[in-house]
């Protein structure tokens, strides 16, 4: 299985990086969520471990937009605070489990085997809606053995739809995760992608599989 491991403190990161690795998984690092953007736009991940406080934002809060997103990577927080409070809100923005600063290495590790124990719990490399097929890995989309030609704009938001399994995507969510900011310019950029895309899967032959949810978002399903 392969981690992520989201925290500002570079010998803290590297010393958990370390102790991963050791344990025989795969981990990658990022410093803060524009760092962490890109590695989740970049692969899938099994389990995220995550700072609650990062310097250009709140771990939780990208821990709730992914999850809006249909992100069902585990997610075990870090933090230093330890109230209860504290941790009834990382529960509610998606997280899985709860360590509190400073930790034994051990009860990490146990930590994340616990997690691992919890059994399948993210998407399979390729989606499949319909006669739709998205390779998450090979940033691939094919209908009927047929490759769609998307541009890496067009393929994040796809998958981005896809891994929600038919959910609706919030359209804050979408912009939050792609661009890393909703306003007027990345909320035009979107619709002009998802009217792309609504072309090039109708001339595939799948008209209907991009949806529209007034007022909320946009989902993909299949008939």
């Amino acid at each position: 299985m392969r981690l992520l491991v989201i925290e500002d403190d570079d010998e803290t990161r590297a010393m958990l990086l370390q102790a991963l690795r050791e344990a025989g998984y795969q981990a990658d690092g990022a410093r803060d969520l524009a760092s962490a953007r890109r590695c989740l736009m970049d692969r899938p991940y099994g389990m995220w471990i995550l700072d609650w406080m990062l310097p250009d934002g709140s771990g939780l809060e990208l821990c709730r937009q992914w999850r809006a997103s249909g992100e069902t990577a585990r997610v075990l927080v870090l933090t230093a605070r330890g109230d209860v409070s504290d941790r009834v809100q990382g529960l509610d923005a998606g997280a899985d489990d709860y360590l509190r600063k400073p930790f034994a290495v051990a009860e990490l590790l146990a930590r994340v085997r616990a997690l691992e124990r919890r059994g399948p719990h993210w998407l399979a490399d390729v989606v499949r809606v319909g006669s739709l097929e998205v390779d998450l890995r090979q940033r691939r989309a094919r209908v009927r053995e047929r490759d769609l030609l998307l541009t890496a704009r067009e393929f994040e938001v796809l998958a981005c739809l896809v891994r929600a399994e038919g959910r609706v995507v919030l359209r804050g969510a979408i912009l939050e995760e792609i661009w890393g900011e909703q306003s007027e310019r990345t909320a035009a950029s979107l619709e002009v992608i998802l009217s792309r895309l609504r072309r090039k899967l109708a001339q595939a032959g799948e008209p209907h599989l991009l949806r529209t949810h007034r007022g909320l978002g946009y989902s993909i399903e299949g008939a």
